[in-house]
């Protein structure tokens, strides 16, 4: 008869262990920042130009596909970061991959007003149905100085 009780332990334990799974608070994945008041009007002052895509074998032989291009700050303020979501489509127009990156920032220094600067984005994970077209960059986030 010693020997039930044991079962029984791990049955409740099992219960318990459910009971706080489904209870317990889940942890919420923090906010992904959003365009500002201000920066939603200082976006017409940032323009990307000459963007274009090539791909690449890296040493590890996995494919990389580079986005390059060129970001202008037309207006009177400087502008510490720039990130861009990039949202890669299938071949019937749905998104894939949606991935926020860094345009410029701290790695590459402030953009002053009236400066361009090169900006090289590498991704190495972008999923087979990927329609092979440029992804859609829409600047999601800007940090001024």
């Amino acid at each position: 008869m010693g020997g039930s009780k044991i079962p029984i332990v791990f049955a409740v334990l099992i219960a318990f262990g459910v009971a706080g799974f489904f209870l317990y608070p889940k942890a919420k994945a923090p906010a992904e920042p959003v365009l500002t008041a201000e920066a939603k009007q200082y976006l017409q002052n940032l323009a990307l130009s000459d963007v274009g895509m090539q791909a690449a074998d890296s040493f590890a032989k996995i494919s990389v596909t580079e986005i390059s291009g060129k970001i202008t700050n037309k207006g009177g303020r400087t502008v510490d970061a720039i990130r861009v979501n990039c949202v890669f489509h299938d071949v019937y127009g749905r998104p894939i991959k949606r991935e926020r990156v860094t345009v410029t920032g701290a790695r590459t220094g402030p953009l002053a007003p009236g400066a361009t600067k090169s900006f090289h984005l590498n991704f190495d994970d972008i999923p087979e149905s990927w329609n092979q077209a440029m992804p859609d960059l829409v600047i999601a986030e800007i940090v001024f100085g």
